[in-house]
């Protein structure tokens, strides 16, 4: 088969790829159709190209978005910037919004 006509096809979750399809043309479509069946067939990837195709059908023209262009991943995986010095105190929440029904609120 030739190149699939959205790089990295198989490793786009299912909100990029709704968005990325609309710039394919009804062949690109069926082509990404067709490998989606031999290889993963997963049946919401499958129903959203159904819907596509339907759309393309009924008179819908390709977006004139770039569909080869990824972004690039920036930033680190996991992890938080949140530093014990730089944590809200910790307090007793008020009981119902008011201050004097909360005993020891902020005492030790």
């Amino acid at each position: 088969m030739s190149e699939l006509p959205l790089p990295e096809y198989d490793e786009l979750p299912l909100a990029s790829l709704q968005h990325r399809i609309r710039s394919l043309d009804e062949e690109q479509l069926d082509q990404l159709m067709s490998y989606e069946l031999k290889h993963a067939n997963r049946l919401p990837v499958l129903e959203l190209m159904r819907v596509r195709k339907r759309q393309l059908h009924d008179g819908a023209e390709p977006s004139h978005g770039e569909h080869t262009k990824i972004p690039e991943v920036t930033g680190h995986a996991g992890g938080s910037p949140a530093k014990q010095q730089t944590a809200a105190e910790p307090n007793t929440p008020l009981r119902h919004g008011v201050a004097d029904q909360t005993p020891h609120r902020g005492r030790s």
